[in-house]
């Protein structure tokens, strides 16, 4: 079975004023990732959404200013996606989805072992749960045109690095 995984389309990244914009990039994929949420729910497929959710004094802000904190505005689910009641909702403290989550076997419980990516940004978090998802052996899938990253070149590197490396297929 499939699953759609988007990550972090929280308001911290997606929007303008967010603590982490990811910028113009972040908001230019949200109608593709708005497509493809609806299209997997249409099927039956399950629909995931990955929520960095921090800590206020989390250790990633060392590396990074702080952003999405649990229970503020920026770790919100942008409000474009219209979550629903039956799509699964994964916190996360790290930039796999897989590190720490429950996320595996969830998808093991639904039967799924093809995986398919939105979100931002796509040199960290997608990148590493792509990463981990083919360490566990589940087939990746990612849409260009529905990942983005603050940075073009880290952005193509990913994607080289997903397909070249990882064995993802970039669709």
């Amino acid at each position: 079975m499939k699953a759609l995984l988007v990550i972090d389309m929280l308001v911290d990244f997606i929007d303008e004023k967010g603590a982490l914009s990811v910028g113009p990039a972040g908001q230019k994929i949200v109608p593709f990732v708005k497509e493809k949420v609806e299209e997997f729910r249409e099927k039956g497929y399950p629909v995931v959404f990955i929520c960095d959710n921090h800590e206020r004094d989390d250790k990633e802000f060392d590396m990074f200013p702080p952003h999405c904190i649990a229970q503020t505005k920026g770790a919100r689910i942008i409000e474009e996606l219209n979550v629903k009641d039956e799509d699964k909702i994964i916190r996360k403290r790290r930039y796999s989805a897989f590190f720490g989550t429950d996320l595996d076997l969830y998808l093991r419980e639904k039967g799924v072992d093809e995986l398919f990516l939105v979100g931002v940004c796509t040199n960290i978090c997608v990148l590493y749960t792509a990463a981990d998802a083919r360490n566990l052996a589940y087939k990746v899938n990612i849409y260009k045109d529905g990942v983005a990253s603050f940075d073009e070149k880290a952005h193509e590197f990913a994607l080289n690095e997903a397909e070249a490396t990882l064995g993802c297929r970039v669709i």
